[in-house]
C-alpha cells in the first residue's frame, strides 16, 4: 500500500513511529506495543533509521518483521548523509526486493569530527529522494521530512521553504512534520508551502508528553517551542509519571482535535515504543476522527 496515494486521495491518515530496539527484549517488548495499537488500524507505521546508519540491520530486521508479522504498512526510514552510493542502493533494492513500497528520505544527523561524504554519496534528503525516483521509479512512495518552525540549521523560514521544495520537487509524495506543539507553527508553515507552490500532503507529528525532562531535552534538539503555559503545568509533577501522562495526554488531545477540525490530512504519532499514551489520546480523539 502507497501511503503518497492514500493521502492525496484524502484517506485520514492515523500513523505510528518507532524505533529499533537495541536488545531481543526489547523488541518483543516494542511487538506488543505494536499489537496493540494495530487494533487501532493505522494507515502505517513507521520505523526510524540511526544516525550514519547505526541502526540499518536492526531497522531492516523490524521492518522485515512488521511486513511478514502483522497486517500493517510499514515504511522505512533512510538517512543518507553516512552511505555510500552503492549502499544506498543496495539497502533500497533490499527493501523492494521484501515488498516494502514506503520510504522516509532523510539526510540524517552529520556526524562529528573530520566527517567526508562517501564516494557519490548524498549530502542532502533532495538528492536521496532523486536517486530513490532515478533507480526505482514509482515503485516507493517516498515521504520526506518537515519543519514548521525550521530546522536547526536554517539560518529563516524562507531558506527552510527552499530546501523543502527542492525535496517535493525531487520527487516526494509526502511529507511528516517535526514534533511541535504549538498549532500555529503549522498552519503558519503550510501558508509559506502554498506560496511557495508546494502542494504535496504535509502531516503533523504528534508527541504525547510522557516524561517531562526527555521532552524538553527532545525539543531543545529540534527546535520545538514548550509553550510556557504548559511547562508550568507540567512542572510541578515533573517526578510524577502518573500526573505527567495526564497533563500531556489532556494537551496532546486538544492539540490533535484542533488540527483535525482544520482540516490536517492525519496525524503521526511518535510513540517512544509505548503504545499507553498514544492509545488514551487515541481515545480522546475518536468521536471527531468519525465525524
Amino acid at each position: 500500500m502507497r501511503i503518497g496515494e492514500l493521502l492525496k486521495k484524502g484517506h485520514f491518515s492515523i500513523s505510528f513511529e518507532f524505533f529499533p530496539p537495541k536488545t531481543p527484549e526489547g523488541e518483543e517488548e516494542l511487538f506488543q506495543t505494536i499489537r496493540s495499537l494495530q487494533d487501532l488500524q493505522p494507515t502505517f507505521v513507521s520505523v526510524t533509521y540511526g544516525a550514519g546508519g547505526s541502526t540499518r540491520d536492526r531497522t531492516r530486521r523490524v521492518v522485515e518483521r512488521i511486513h511478514k508479522e502483522t497486517n500493517l504498512t510499514v515504511m522505512a526510514h533512510l538517512t543518507c548523509i553516512a552511505h555510500s552510493r552503492e549502499e544506498l542502493l543496495e539497502i533500497l533494492r533490499e527493501y523492494r526486493d521484501m515488498g516494502i513500497q514506503n520510504i522516509l528520505a532523510l539526510r540524517g544527523d552529520l556526524p562529528k569530527d573530520d566527517f567526508r561524504k562517501p564516494d557519490g554519496g548524498c549530502s542532502y534528503a533532495h538528492e536521496l529522494v532523486s536517486l530513490i525516483r532515478e533507480n526505482f521509479g514509482d515503485w516507493f512512495s517516498v515521504g520526506v521530512a518537515s519543519y514548521p518552525e525550521g530546522h536547526p540549521e536554517s539560518p529563516n523560514m524562507e531558506w527552510e521553504i527552499r530546501f523543502f521544495k527542492k525535496k517535493v520537487e525531487a520527487g516526494s509524495d509526502f511529507s511528516i512534520t517535526q514534533m511541535f506543539f504549538e498549532n500555529r507553527y503549522y498552519f503558519e508553515f503550510l501558508e509559506l508551502c502554498q506560496k511557495a507552490g508546494i502542494n504535496i500532503p504535509i502531516v503533523p507529528g504528534i508527541m504525547p508528553i510522557t516524561n517531562f525532562r526527555q521532552v524538553q531535552k527532545f525539543a531543545s534538539m529540534c527546535g520545538a517551542t514548550i509553550p510556557q503555559s504548559l511547562i508550568e503545568r507540567l512542572e510541578p509533577y515533573a517526578e510524577n509519571p502518573e500526573e505527567t501522562l495526564k497533563i500531556g495526554v489532556e494537551f496532546a488531545v486538544e492539540q490533535c482535535l484542533d488540527l483535525i477540525e482544520n482540516g490536517v490530512p492525519g496525524l503521526h504519532f511518535y510513540t517512544l515504543n509505548k503504545s499507553r499514551a498514544t492509545l488514551l489520546v487515541y481515545e480522546g480523539i475518536k468521536g471527531a476522527l468519525k465525524a
